[in-house]
């Protein structure tokens, strides 16, 4: 229960790897803001913030729904604003909503564009603005941003898009410079890297792909746990792919 007593807000945790990571907080003991803008099931994709909050509580934890959409400052306020009224304090962030269309430069509208970009860089940026100030207070917290191992690969398969490419990127600098900006105020910022996983997002997108090599969210909800149990003090500024996690966790 290495996460005893912490309460963390995991954007994007009505399915797939924000789900994984909710649950893994909570299996560890962490009190769980669930926040996502799915509360109702959708006939094309599986997943909302009441089943993964119902999850948690049938497993004898506690976990919270918020429903926001984290490129809207008000959504976000809101998110702090109930969190710290249920809970009194928040220790962890996680940065995992997103979006993408994944369509070539030439192809791709520039509507989808600016919604990729709002979701995927002004989203993490905005929940971190505002949760920031509570983790100052507290001299404490773990900044944790879901990147992808595309920042690292100049082609992938499938195509992810050179909009979803770039805003992952601004993630991975974003995590790198924040985590210098705080390394004096005993708060870590880090990213996560997946590649493929075998999201309900990410096979929607890809209804005719191969699932079999994928890798799978529980997998990176383990990870995210890990990461949030460091000493913030002295694991911070990393971006963390699967290899060095799993060297990092088995040594």
């Amino acid at each position: 229960m290495q996460l005893q007593n912490k309460v963390a807000i995991v954007t994007g945790a009505s399915r797939g790897i924000g789900k994984a990571v909710a649950l893994a907080f909570a299996g560890q003991g962490a009190c769980v803001a669930v926040v996502a803008r799915t509360q109702k099931e959708s006939r094309l994709i599986s997943g909302t913030i009441h089943q993964t909050v119902e999850e948690i509580c049938t497993h004898g934890g506690s976990a919270l729904a918020i429903k926001a959409d984290i490129s809207n400052e008000q959504d976000v306020d809101f998110m702090v604003q109930k969190t710290m009224e249920t809970y009194q304090r928040i220790d962890i962030l996680v940065n995992n909503a997103a979006t993408n269309q994944p369509k070539l430069f030439k192809d791709i509208k520039l509507r989808t564009w600016d919604r990729i970009m709002a979701v995927n860089v002004r989203g993490p940026v905005l929940c971190t603005k505002v949760v920031l100030p509570v983790m100052l207070e507290q001299h404490s917290g773990h900044i944790l941003n879901i990147s992808s191992i595309v920042t690292q690969e100049v082609t992938h398969e499938p195509m992810t898009g050179l909009a979803y490419d770039m805003s992952k990127a601004a993630l991975n600098r974003f995590t790198i410079g924040l985590a210098e900006e705080l390394k004096n105020y005993n708060i870590a910022v880090n990213a996560l890297m997946p590649d493929n996983t075998n999201t309900e997002g990410w096979a929607y997108l890809n209804p005719d792909v191969s699932y079999k090599n994928w890798q799978n969210p529980e997998l990176w909800g383990r990870y995210a746990a890990f990461v949030a149990a460091q000493d913030p003090a002295r694991f911070t500024g990393r971006l963390l792919g699967e290899d060095e996690l799993s060297r990092i966790c088995s040594g």
